[in-house]
């Protein structure tokens, strides 16, 4: 059976340990030479950084977030044997670790090292489809003539150098299609290389629960629960014309993924569809000053990602968190395309302005969506507000003197509430 050591890379047949190291470290499959999509996923990312950074870290819960109101953006392997989860509210995580070690976010060093780790992916395929600063998909088909050594090994090669040289460590899954290989990254983590060949999907898949499919939450595997269907068995007993009709189509999906289908292809530069920003407040409030404030902020920075990206946005979105958990959530379409932050303010503002309920509110939320990728008809301004284009002159004047001097260098006076 093919084999590759972990540690040094050697290929061998059918031993438990490496022949060359004695690494126990092995990954053995019949299709280990042939498969060719990848999925990679950094082990608890922004925390592995941030111990990286902070040796005397090592050992410690540490949990990536902020504030007793705010939620757990990632957290150590540490933390997450005490039960600790991303998205968590940071009240119940510190309940059940509380000896966690509290950090704020570093997304400026995060996104940095991202992009050493994407160095790395370029060097192995240009299909490369990122979903996030810490996980991709790799399609490496056609790779082994350039590297004169098969996927399996090239990955094992990718995952070794990040931690050698980034000091960051990941998970590998390789399979036939992009769903498999995303399951199999999950299996062993951390420091995890899976592998689901074409020959063993069926068997794999037959006992799982179906919440394994990315993107099933808690409130679409109520429905199917509701049907009978809790595992890929289940599944498999629906005709594809009845679960269309229960679930329209998602029950296509459902379908061809019970069977281990997933015709997607690994997408470089797979398209964004909303760019937004939101903040959970340390207490609850209905202060039209602060929430003012904040949404000026979260307008900047939507608008700074808008701008680094060359993306407008064609809709406008606010959203709101009332004290009891419910969302309320309001949308606009404008004329024209916008990436300044004057009008996603405003917009956002007007939408705040409907809004009948005073609060008080625990979360604020803007983004726009609907994106295009052009800057002219952002710059343009609106006809119908003739102080609009000297706004936007103003406020590009501004962003560029933050790129010399640095982003406080000059601010909104609403930014200070």
């Amino acid at each position: 059976m093919p084999s590759l050591c972990r540690d040094c890379l050697t290929e061998f047949d059918a031993e438990r340990r490496c022949p060359a190291c004695a690494s126990p470290r092995v990954v053995q499959h019949p299709e280990l030479d042939t498969l060719a999509i990848a999925h990679m996923d950094c082990d608890a990312f922004y925390a592995s950084v941030e111990k990286r950074d902070d040796p005397s870290l090592e050992g410690k819960p540490v949990i990536i977030g902020g504030g007793q109101r705010g939620v757990v953006s990632t957290a150590c392997y540490v933390a997450r044997i005490r039960g600790v989860r991303s998205a968590m509210p940071m009240f119940q995580a510190l309940k059940l670790c509380p000896d966690a070690v509290i950090i704020k976010q570093r997304m400026d060093v995060y996104a940095e090292v991202s992009r050493a780790i994407r160095a790395l992916m370029e060097d192995l395929t240009p299909a490369i489809e990122p979903l996030s600063l810490d996980e991709a998909f790799l399609d490496l088909r056609g790779t082994a003539r350039l590297h004169g050594k098969p996927p399996a090994v090239m990955l094992a090669r990718l995952v070794k150098t990040m931690r050698d040289e980034l000091g960051i460590t990941g998970s590998i899954g390789l399979s036939h299609n992009k769903f498999l290989a995303k399951v199999a990254s999950d299996l062993e983590k951390p420091h995890g290389f899976s592998v689901i060949g074409e020959g063993d999907t069926a068997a794999f898949l037959r006992d799982k629960p179906v919440r394994l499919i990315w993107g099933i939450g808690p409130a679409a595997q109520t429905s199917l629960e509701k049907a009978g269907i809790r595992t890929f068995s289940d599944l498999l007993r629906w005709d594809q014309t009845d679960l269309v009709a229960r679930f329209g189509s998602m029950g296509e999906r459902l379908y061809h993924l019970a069977r281990g289908q997933d015709r997607r292809r690994v997408t470089r530069n797979a398209p964004m569809k909303s760019i937004s920003n939101e903040t959970t407040f340390n207490a609850d409030t209905a202060d039209p000053d602060i929430l003012d404030g904040h949404l000026w902020r979260m307008a900047e920075k939507v608008s700074d990602r808008a701008k680094a990206k060359g993306q407008a946005g064609r809709v406008v979105t606010l959203k709101l968190k009332r004290h009891n958990h419910s969302n309320l959530t309001r949308r606009v379409s404008l004329r024209e395309p916008a990436q300044l932050a004057d009008t996603i303010y405003r917009t956002a503002r007007a939408l705040f302005d409907q809004v009948h309920d005073e609060g008080p509110f625990r979360l604020l939320g803007c983004g726009i969506s609907d994106l295009s990728d052009t800057t002219e008809a952002a710059a343009a301004g609106d006809l119908l507000d003739p102080g609009a284009h000297k706004r936007g002159e103003a406020e590009r004047a501004t962003d560029a003197i933050r790129a010399r001097f640095g982003s406080d260098a000059i601010m909104k006076g609403r930014a200070l509430r």
